[in-house]
C-alpha cells in the first residue's frame, strides 16, 4: 500500500512539474512573439558591442606586435655591444701590466745589471698571470700525464725512454689552457711511444 501512495505521490509531482514547464513554455513563446520586434535593436547593439571588442582585440594585438619588435631590436643591439665591448674588462685589468712592462722596456735601456732585469721581468710575468688567473684563467697540467686526444694535440711522437713513459706526454710544445673549467686551448704535446 505505501508502494500505491509512492507511486501517487511521483505521479503528481510530475504533473505539477509537467504542468510548470506547460506555463514556462507558452512564457517564452509569448516572449519570443514580443522579442521579434525588439530583435533587430538588440542585435545591433550586440553586434557593435562585439565590433568594438574585435577593434580592441586588435589594437592591442598591434601593440603586442610592436612591443615584441621592438624588444627584439633592442636586444639585438645590446648583443652586439655585449660583443664589442666583452674583452673591456680584461683590458683594462691588463693595462697595469703593459704599464709594467713599458717601466721595463725603460730599464732595460738603462740598465747592464741582469740580475735586476730578470728580477723586474720576473715580477711582471707573475703579475700578468695572476690577472689572468683572477679572470678564471688555469693553465693545464700536461707534462707526464696521460696522452688524452679530448684535452692533447700530439705534435709528434718520440721513443719514450722507459716502458712507464708509454703513451704520456714527453714536452708541452704550447701549453692548454681553461676558462672557468672550459677548454680553451688543446695543449700541443709530444708524446712517447
Amino acid at each position: 500500500m505505501t508502494d500505491n501512495k509512492n507511486a501517487m505521490n511521483e505521479n503528481a509531482d510530475n504533473l505539477s512539474q509537467n504542468e510548470e514547464m506547460d506555463e514556462l513554455s507558452n512564457m517564452l513563446n509569448s516572449d519570443d512573439s514580443r522579442a521579434g520586434t525588439e530583435l533587430p535593436e538588440s542585435n545591433n547593439d550586440e553586434v557593435e558591442k562585439l565590433q568594438a571588442e574585435i577593434a580592441e582585440l586588435k589594437d592591442k594585438h598591434l601593440r603586442l606586435i610592436a612591443e615584441f619588435d621592438n624588444f627584439r631590436r633592442r636586444t639585438a643591439k645590446e648583443r652586439v655591444e655585449l660583443t664589442q665591448t666583452a674583452g673591456k674588462d680584461i683590458l683594462q685589468s691588463l693595462l697595469v701590466v703593459l704599464d709594467d712592462v713599458n717601466r721595463a722596456a725603460k730599464q732595460m735601456e738603462t740598465t747592464d745589471d741582469v740580475a735586476v732585469l730578470k728580477e723586474g721581468i720576473s715580477l711582471v710575468f707573475n703579475k700578468f698571470k695572476a690577472i689572468m688567473q683572477s679572470k678564471g684563467l688555469k693553465e693545464m697540467e700536461a707534462q707526464n700525464a696521460e696522452f688524452n686526444a679530448d684535452l692533447h694535440e700530439a705534435i709528434t711522437e718520440i721513443p719514450a725512454p722507459n716502458a712507464k713513459m708509454v703513451g704520456k706526454v714527453m714536452d708541452v710544445v704550447e701549453q692548454g689552457y681553461y676558462l672557468n673549467d672550459k677548454l680553451i686551448r688543446h695543449a700541443k704535446v709530444v708524446v712517447g711511444k
